[in-house]
């Protein structure tokens, strides 16, 4: 058995007795001894093992510290966010408990050193999917949407879901926002495919869920389209995405006319909207200086005050007064 191993299972001896304060404090000096050695395997190893067995012992708090000591070390020694680096943090992420005020910060720091030294500038996708998948399983929306719009290929479905979630504890009209909650951050940060996705995972289930709901199949060589005539800014976002696809702004400026009162009802798609023209069809927009995130973080996640979501959260945009069936404009989807 190496010094180090040594060190950790001393350590976790009285863990296991209940000295976690002590074990907390002489794990960060030996880590800080190797970190002023540039020993950055030795650190992180005293760091990973000591931090895991704090949190499986229930101590949040200490063993959180250790976790932000750790990235703080990732950070000094300037390490590359590969599968073994991720790995250990990961791993130290799933064993936090839902409710530790440390875990947000650890994931915070997680992502800003993997932005520094990785190649995503928002960070890490699978980072930000394991973490937007736990917040979902842990019932925390806001938090999920964040993580996720920057996830993986598999972050879509979980987002999705998320949605459709929260959806079901609302009014039925509403399935638009949030299925827009969804759709509108992966049409923001370019990635069609996802928002692609998300849209017929929630339209599937909401389908599936409710067979007195009235649908129409539209389809054609080129494209296939569920109509809802109850609900028109479903079949906005809909025909949004095929608009998309085409990359016909005549589409997108024939929509955004037709389906204007709604648009107007719900308020905060107007920004968005604004930002899709623009990205996807040439569309020019008065420059307001605020960064496309800043927008995306107080239009669709709630801003600031997401954090003190209700006990039965609903999403920070306005809801539209309820609206009569509205059939879709008359679109050639060949």
């Amino acid at each position: 058995m190496s010094k180090i191993e040594k060190t950790i299972a001393r350590q976790k001896e009285k863990i296991a007795e209940g000295a976690y304060y002590e074990a907390h404090q002489q794990l960060r000096v030996v880590a800080s001894r190797y970190v002023k050695q540039e020993n950055w395997t030795a650190a992180i190893d005293i760091l990973f093992g000591g931090a895991l067995a704090l949190l499986k012992a229930e101590q949040g708090g200490s063993g959180g510290d250790l976790c932000l000591f750790l990235v703080e070390v990732y950070n000094k020694a300037e390490l590359q966010p590969d599968a073994g680096n991720k790995g250990k943090l990961l791993t130290l992420l799933r064993a936090f408990s839902p409710d530790e005020p440390s875990k947000k910060r650890y994931v915070g720091e997680m992502s800003g050193w993997s932005s520094r030294f990785g190649v995503f500038p928002n960070g890490d996708p699978e980072l930000h999917h394991v973490a937007g998948t736990l917040y979902a399983e842990n019932h925390e929306p806001y938090d999920a949407e964040r993580h996720l719009a920057l996830g993986t290929k598999d972050s879509a479905e979980v987002l999705a879901k998320v949605e459709y979630d929260w959806y079901t504890q609302d009014e039925s009209h509403t399935a638009a926002l949030y299925a827009a909650r969804a759709i509108f951050p992966y049409l923001l940060t370019g990635n069609l495919r996802s928002a692609n996705k998300a849209h017929l995972i929630f339209t599937s289930r909401l389908s599936a869920s409710n067979k007195s709901l009235a649908i129409q199949e539209v389809s054609s060589k080129s494209s296939d389209m569920r109509v809802y005539p109850s609900l028109p800014l479903l079949n906005f976002l809909g025909l949004l995405l095929l608009a998309i696809q085409r990359g016909s702004s005549d589409l997108f400026k024939q929509l955004a006319k037709h389906y204007a009162v709604h648009i107007k009802d719900v308020g905060a798609w107007e920004e968005a909207l604004a930002q899709i023209g623009e990205m996807y069809f040439g569309i020019k927009i008065p420059r307001q200086g605020n960064p496309l995130f800043d927008m995306m973080g107080s239009m669709l996640f709630g801003g600031a005050g997401a954090a003190a979501k209700p006990s039965t959260p609903k999403p920070s945009t306005p809801k539209p007064k309820k609206v009569e069936a509205a059939a879709p404009p008359p679109v050639d989807i060949d």
